[in-house]
């Protein structure tokens, strides 16, 4: 028991209600709604289950936050009983509790009307504009921020309207709208980012800036036309949540120094590589924060600007009236930079451009699209970078990808199988962990994702072999025996420490 226990008294025991989930009419509402606010107990996850004159019993979600029970206990100013459920089973009560018996999906397509499937644009705009068609809207970003998710995804498919949610980087489904609301749910989304509703048949990109459950959320929405419709997805972006610090994105302490000194530096290029979503991005920001700006004047070419930072000049791409990186990054030179970040060296006149910058005394740093940090050099050449030139600037590539971590909460020890011994190499491990799945993580397992790095610094011999227009194979080959730690071996050793799973590591990296 997690709080004031009552089952003593039996003059103040609650009367149980019968069955694991709330009822309709079991809770007398306008009187529990004067003890405690319904959005307080829905923001919270907190099912009521009964109460008296000296005694409120509620379920809470595993683990039990002792702090929001005391919060309970004074503003109902009564003692709290506590029984752990899941969130799942409170979510479902709560939404019964409050919600007439409907799920908030139900309720709101039920204030539709049998209209909503009507085509017409200018009944899609006032149907967009609608209080239902807004509070779906609203409800679906507020799920997402309730997740953890980074992106929503609305995919219009014969017979349903697709709701998915990207959390730590794995798609989930999620209850859908009925298909043929999937216009005004478009529609409603488009006129928040300012986009044409009447176009159909042309992607379209747009922005809105929101606050929602207490974060401040930039959202960019882009739209594709697909045979069924169009496609929507929109990227959450939490301006609220801040830059993570170096020492959170999971790399070894060798590495970090590294990257400390590699940002004293006075010249030179600095890339981090690796597929979309590796949080490539996330990496440069952090590396930015060591860079002391009262000093150095930094300027930033970023297509979104993703955070917004101190003293730091950040300029975003438009390419609709031309502002691209590599007319923004022709520009900026002339305004007497020591630091610049370009978002992503998108072709070979920004990779060129970049690469002057290094020369005449500025400290670049750039992302690559490549599968590995050597092929970061092979993929500049192909873009028609002259070897001898990134023998000259190239200081160092970082590769990285992003796994899950095991839920803290529930991930359970079990011993190693011959397998799994074999895959993690010559240094024995007799414990795994492996995910369970609780309220916390959402029944997944994991929560949260941390970082798989490989850092190669510009060594003499990979100077050599870059002159000789090398393979990746073959520069792999010189950092490894260099010292550097490959993707796979910074994952396995993640896996040792109890951070990941084989499952993950494999999902992400190539462990041939």
């Amino acid at each position: 028991m997690n709080s004031a226990s009552v089952r003593d008294d039996p003059a103040r025991r609650p009367v149980p209600l019968d069955g694991a989930e709330i009822s309709d009419g079991a809770l007398d509402l306008a009187l529990l709604s004067g003890l405690v606010a319904p959005a307080f107990l829905r923001e919270n996850h907190i099912l009521p289950l009964s109460f008296t004159a000296r005694c409120l019993r509620v379920a809470m979600v595993t683990p039990v936050d002792d702090g929001l029970v005391e919060a309970l206990g004074m503003a109902s100013a009564r003692a709290i009983e506590v029984e752990e459920r899941t969130l799942p089973e409170i979510s479902a009560s709560l939404q019964r509790l409050f919600s007439d018996g409907k799920t908030v999906l139900e309720k709101i397509v039920a204030d539709l009307g049998p209209e909503a499937g009507d085509e017409d644009v200018d009944r899609l705009k006032d149907l967009a504009s609608e209080a239902p068609v807004v509070r779906l809207v609203s409800h679906l970003i507020e799920e997402a921020i309730r997740s953890r998710a980074s992106d929503i995804h609305i995919e219009p498919f014969p017979d349903r309207l697709a709701v998915r949610l990207r959390i730590d980087g794995v798609l989930r489904d999620q209850p859908s709208p009925p298909v043929s609301l999937a216009r005004a749910v478009v529609s409603r989304i488009k006129i928040l980012a300012n986009l044409n509703i009447a176009e159909r048949r042309l992607p379209q990109d747009g922005r809105v800036a929101q606050a929602v459950l207490g974060h401040a959320l930039d959202l960019r929405v882009s739209t594709v036309p697909t045979v069924h419709g169009e496609s929507v997805v929109i990227r959450l972006l939490d301006q609220s949540a801040g830059i993570r610090p170096l020492k959170d994105l999971g790399l070894r302490a060798r590495d970090e120094a590294e990257i400390g000194r590699l940002m004293a530096l006075p010249n030179g290029i600095v890339l981090v590589t690796g597929p979309t979503g590796s949080g490539k991005t996330t990496s440069l920001y952090t590396a930015l924060q060591l860079i002391d700006a009262s000093q150095r004047k930094v300027l930033t070419i970023e297509d979104p600007v993703e955070y917004h930072m101190a003293r730091v000049n950040q300029i975003q791409v438009k390419p609709q009236i031309g502002l691209t990186f590599a007319t923004i990054l022709r520009s900026i030179v002339r305004q007497d930079p020591d630091v610049i970040m370009v978002g992503e060296m998108r072709d070979a006149e920004t990779a060129d451009i970049a690469v002057h910058a290094a020369l005449t005394g500025h400290l670049v740093l750039s992302t690559l699209h490549t599968n590995s940090a050597a092929g970061a050099l092979v993929r500049l050449i192909d873009m028609g970078i002259e070897p001898f030139l990134l023998t000259s600037t190239v200081r160092a590539v970082i590769g990285q990808r992003l796994v899950r971590t095991l839920c803290p909460h529930c991930k359970r020890a079990r011993a190693a199988t011959a397998e799994e011994q074999a895959s993690l190499g010559p240094v024995p491990v007799l414990t795994l962990f492996q995910p369970v799945g609780c309220a916390a993580c959402g029944q997944t397992g994991y929560l949260g994702r941390v970082g798989l790095f490989e850092l190669m610094p510009m060594s003499d011999e990979l100077r050599s072999l870059t002159l000789t227009r090398a393979g990746s194979e073959a520069l792999e080959q010189a950092a490894r025996a260099a010292g550097m730690q490959s993707l796979l071996q910074d994952g396995l050793g993640k896996i040792r420490q109890g951070w990941t799973t084989l499952e993950e590591v494999r999902r992400v990296v190539d462990l041939s």
